[in-house]
């Protein structure tokens, strides 16, 4: 069995207007979400990232372009979904995903099944493929100031 691996980083700042909080698609707050030219989704971003750097195919930037009007305000989770098939077309598939999200605020350990559901479903994988992890700073850098959220995210992928 071949498999290979990638990694994912993104960080946004929230937002100074009223959006919506979203990870992996699912809403963890109606007012508190953050800036970005998506619906900046850190989690799908860092996975995206992650899924598309294990096949060598560059990242979310690249891929879709950044700042690409017609992805003004996009659905991240779209998003990973074609990436995802980009790495279904060259015979692989998703073995497993771990990822954390690093936030001072809000507190994320409620939401974490519902995420991890919403991103396996997104994957086309298990839930007990897919781990999400919550963590803070300590208050420490601009993620414990509560001026933005980050994510790491590590895909195993298997070649079909």
């Amino acid at each position: 069995m071949t498999v290979r691996i990638g990694s994912g980083l993104d960080v946004h700042p929230f937002s100074s207007e009223p959006r919506p909080l979203l990870l992996a698609g699912h809403e963890v707050s109606a007012t508190d979400g953050l800036a970005g030219h998506s619906d900046a989704d850190v989690l799908a971003h860092a996975v995206t990232d992650a899924l598309l750097g294990a096949l060598a195919l560059g990242d979310l930037g690249s891929f879709f372009g950044v700042d690409t009007p017609e992805l003004a305000g996009a659905d991240s989770m779209t998003l990973l979904a074609s990436a995802l098939a980009a790495v279904s077309d060259r015979g692989w598939r998703v073995g497993n995903v771990d990822a954390t999200v690093v936030a001072q605020q809000p507190r994320l350990a409620d939401h974490l099944p519902a995420v991890r559901a919403a991103l396996a479903a997104g994957l086309l994988v298990e839930d007990d493929a897919v781990s999400v992890k919550a963590t803070t700073t300590d208050r420490l850098g601009a993620i414990g100031r509560v001026e933005g959220i980050a994510c790491w995210a590590t895909v195993l992928v298997v070649e079909r």
